[in-house]
């Protein structure tokens, strides 16, 4: 275990939240801050490979009630990098399946001298709950097709890594908007730090309704790719729809896959992301999710960065 960066022994101060529930509601200035302190842990450890003493004594509890590979695995790393205890809770084998509500569940799990909770569930608003209910940090790791204030500023953080800034990009999220929590919190963070967004995909599942939150609506990615800086193509969520938003996945992938054709378009420079899990040949071809331009694995490694200062600003903001 190395020793803890001068930096990093207190809090920056624009940061007060002892809750990450959205990007919607944090300033652009406490955004750059935990994109800031993000940085710093990814500096200090060697790319999230060396453990610091900056949570010893914290302890969190992983509260997730969706499927989840990156994110609780991400939490739970990022917890004992900083040396905290963290608990995984699932489900399936807690008394949840007994018929306890969410709220006592989690009351239980807090009674137990929990600091964090990271809380994913399939209701929109079911960590900001918690948050008005309980003593303990609340983080969100995705309400339904609400948020997911984590994923947004990895997203962010990857493109600032490899741009130098976020002003002034063009940035599409391509693909199933409307069910999309990373896509709310990437359009409410890249437009806050100065990036024009489009958003692309079918009409069924990229409504005019859009435009009122600021970004541009579009439903041709041929027409749109030339001037695109940053690509984030997000996975059509089937598990969220009653009825197929499209005729057929072929169909789908003919119009806004990214492949190789789409790639002799778009700018030299062009950023491919997705925040997986990628369906290889719907989203994106296997040629461009493992080519040069890629950064999907860069994203997955600063999802552990991100989430070491999530659990840092949270539990060191005052009281």
């Amino acid at each position: 275990m190395i020793e803890l960066p001068p930096e990093l022994e207190s809090p920056p101060v624009p940061w007060t939240r002892r809750h990450l529930l959205d990007l919607e509601s944090l300033s652009a200035a406490e955004i750059t801050t935990a994109l800031d302190v993000a940085q710093r842990f990814k500096d200090a450890t060697r790319d999230c490979k060396d453990r610091l003493p900056t949570l010893a004594g914290v302890t969190s509890v992983n509260l997730f009630f969706e499927d989840s590979t990156r994110t609780r695995t991400s939490f739970s790393l990022a917890a004992r990098r900083l040396g905290a205890d963290n608990i995984e809770f699932s489900a399936s084998s807690s008394s949840v399946s007994k018929g306890e509500t969410l709220l006592d569940t989690a009351k239980t799990i807090e009674s137990m001298q929990i600091d964090a909770m990271v809380v994913r569930h399939r209701s929109p608003g079911a960590p900001q709950m918690l948050a008005k209910n309980l003593d303990c940090c609340v983080i969100n790791a995705g309400d339904g097709p609400h948020e997911h204030p984590t994923q947004g500023l990895l997203d962010i953080l990857t493109i600032r890594q490899h741009r130098g800034t976020i002003a002034g990009l063009t940035v599409a999220l391509v693909g199933d908007i409307a069910h999309s929590r990373t896509a709310r919190s990437n359009i409410w963070g890249l437009q806050k730090l100065g990036a024009h967004v489009i958003v692309c995909g079918p009409s069924t599942l990229v409504s005019k309704q859009w435009e009122k939150l600021g970004v541009e609506v579009s439903h041709d990615l041929d027409d749109i790719v030339a001037r695109c800086d940053v690509l984030n193509l997000l996975r059509i969520q089937f598990e969220r729809q009653y009825t197929r938003p499209f005729p057929s996945v072929r169909e789908y992938a003919l119009l806004y896959a990214m492949n190789r054709e789409r790639m002799e378009q778009a700018k030299e420079d062009i950023l491919i992301m997705a925040p997986g899990p990628i369906n290889r040949g719907v989203e994106v071809t296997p040629e461009v999710a493992d080519g040069s331009q890629s950064v999907i694995l860069h994203q997955v490694n600063n999802g552990l960065a991100v989430r070491m200062a999530a659990l840092y600003l949270v539990t060191k903001a005052p009281r």
